[in-house]
């Protein structure tokens, strides 16, 4: 079995893999080697992958070195796609990781990737399999937050799902400027990429993606642990025998 665990901003999502298929998934705010280690003893894991886009992975990466075939996702591990981006090591490996798994879902296809979470990425992977780049924006809590920091008399207000055109208080003209200009953002992005793309694929993951699920009108595929389907087709890439 294969472990992926993927330390993001604000959780660290963990699953185990069988033949390709997630029979695990679990996220925490935090994942401590106490539950790692009743991880272990749970599922038969021979092969793991870590990546991380925070500073705090280093003490389960160390355990998993000891006993298994394990791999740190960085930009010189082998890749089942070809990374163009010109920084390689600026690039968040969960954004990489995404690209694999879109790929990986979709073969063939050109396919933007909009990853909903901390902040709000785009990015492409070709139908050749290639990922030249994409954006990055504030996510919703960001962008809730920058709000109430760089004013004197905004509130903080409690990200929450709203599809009403506009608010008839401040907190809902907070709340629907935020989510709709969201929306509306990721929307823009969809109609200005598939100007450039043949027969463009739409896959929504991250943990707002469910806001936006029932709100856009463009069709998309939702898959919301994307970034743990590349990362376990990353490790198969990299494994001993290969």
């Amino acid at each position: 079995m294969n472990l992926a665990i993927d330390f993001g901003n604000t959780l660290v999502k963990v699953a185990v893999f069988q033949m390709g298929d997630m029979v695990h998934f679990e996220a925490h705010p935090d994942f401590t080697l106490k539950k790692l280690r009743l991880l272990l003893k749970k599922f038969r894991i021979s092969r793991a992958i870590v990546s991380s886009v925070v500073n705090d992975s280093a003490p389960i990466e160390k355990l998993l070195q000891k006993s298994y075939h394990f791999v740190k996702l960085n930009p010189a591990t082998a890749l089942p796609i070809s990374n163009q981006y010109e920084t390689p090591g600026s690039l968040g490996m969960d954004r990489l990781a995404g690209m694999c798994g879109a790929s990986f879902m979709m073969p063939g296809k050109n396919v933007l990737v909009i990853n909903a979470g901390t902040c709000i990425t785009y990015d492409v992977i070709t139908a050749e399999a290639v990922y030249f780049g994409g954006n990055i924006t504030p996510g919703l809590e960001m962008r809730l937050k920058a709000l109430n920091t760089f004013t004197d008399r905004l509130p903080l207000v409690r990200k929450q799902f709203s599809n009403e055109l506009f608010g008839k208080s401040t907190v809902a003209s907070i709340l629907t400027g935020v989510i709709r200009g969201s929306y509306l953002e990721m929307n823009g992005f969809i109609t200005e990429y598939k100007k450039n793309y043949r027969g463009l694929k739409v896959i929504l993951t991250g943990g707002d993606a469910p806001i936006f699920e029932t709100m856009t009108k463009s069709k998309i595929f939702a898959v919301p642990n994307l970034v743990l389907y590349g990362l376990n087709k990353i490790l198969t890439l990299n494994e001993p025998n290969q």
